[in-house]
């Protein structure tokens, strides 16, 4: 990009409007309590944490179709939730947000996946998460196959987004069915992907892991520091899966974008780091977003990127500001 095209990135923007995008994965509650730390408990060598406040997020994948939604597209969530006080918080977050909620399947034989995050003088001191990570059952993934069809007959998917967490939704078969759909109707499909199901993604338009699932799923002992050993690795994943494009995230040393011809490499802009979570719902919501509009790979993996450091500026899981992300952008890549 430069600067003798400054339009260039308010056309794409405005793409976004009016977009139809498909998330199917594992959802959850991101729950909160914030307090204070003054002193530490009597009982054990612990922080107490006086709570001052509590609040209640979507989380999971369902923080996916938030950022999708402050793009200004049309997320359609497909997930199982449990049939239990979660999941009726759950879907009154969902309607607070005027999303839709038809694409949840509920379960009465698990949990609605619940992580809650303790913050004192604003740094996570701990995380409790309440969950079941086997896998849905037969007839619950039956379920979600036809509401996911529903949705693919209904209308114009412009992407299917595969937001993956281990935690039960997705399996092999469930992902074979959706690429197949997704070929005859030439939908693009993206994936962030997590450890149980790295290997079943084939056949994709942009594939999402950050350098511990790309060591993890290759079974590989890769260093960071080694960008010829990162291109190396991205080319053979995109060959072996016949994946169009890796989007490789670096956390500090920013993003690798590539596939078995060619690899782009976008470093970090510096941030005041104050918390990573969530970050990469973020990175696959504006990348897939920029996908569908036809943007070229280093325009994705630059504005994913930029995006990604945005959120980890703000304590919790954030959705981006589309706004601040456009302002970065001018101000960053059309140098």
């Amino acid at each position: 990009m430069s600067k003798s095209n400054p339009n260039q990135l308010d056309k794409l923007f405005d793409s976004f409007n009016g977009m139809n995008v498909l998330i199917i994965g594992d959802v959850m509650v991101d729950a909160y309590l914030w307090g204070k730390v003054e002193r530490i408990s009597p009982e054990a060598p612990v922080p107490i944490v006086a709570v001052q406040r509590k609040e209640n997020r979507l989380g999971g994948a369902a923080n996916v179709a938030i950022n999708i939604q402050s793009m200004g597209a049309k997320p359609i969530l497909c997930s199982v939730i449990g049939s239990d006080s979660n999941a009726r918080l759950f879907i009154e977050l969902m309607q607070q947000l005027e999303m839709t909620s038809d694409g949840l399947i509920q379960s009465p034989d698990r949990p609605t996946t619940v992580k809650t995050r303790i913050i004192g003088n604003n740094h996570q001191m701990l995380r409790v998460d309440e969950e079941r990570t086997a896998e849905i059952n037969i007839s619950e993934r039956k379920q979600l196959s036809q509401r996911i069809q529903h949705f693919l007959d209904q209308g114009k998917i412009d992407v299917i987004i595969f937001e993956d967490y281990d935690k039960g939704v997705i399996n092999k078969s469930l992902i074979d069915q959706v690429i197949k759909w997704a070929k005859t109707n030439k939908t693009p499909v993206t994936v962030d992907p997590k450890k149980r199901n790295f290997n079943f993604y084939k056949n994709v338009s942009l594939f999402k892991p950050n350098l511990k699932e790309l060591r993890e799923g290759m079974k590989l002992d890769l260093d960071k520091d080694k960008p010829e050993e990162l291109v190396a690795v991205v080319g053979k994943l995109s060959e072996d899966h016949a994946i169009e494009q890796v989007l490789l995230t670096l956390s500090e040393n920013g993003v690798m974008i590539g596939n078995k011809k060619e690899a782009h490499h976008i470093p970090a802009h510096y941030r005041n780091i104050t918390d990573v979570s969530g970050a990469g719902d973020t990175v696959i919501s504006v990348a897939s977003l920029c996908l569908a509009a036809g943007a070229s790979p280093a325009l994705i993996a630059a504005l994913s990127n930029l995006a990604g450091g945005l959120v980890c500026e703000k304590t919790g899981v954030v959705s981006i500001d589309k706004n601040e992300l456009l302002q970065e952008a001018k101000k960053l890549l059309l140098k």
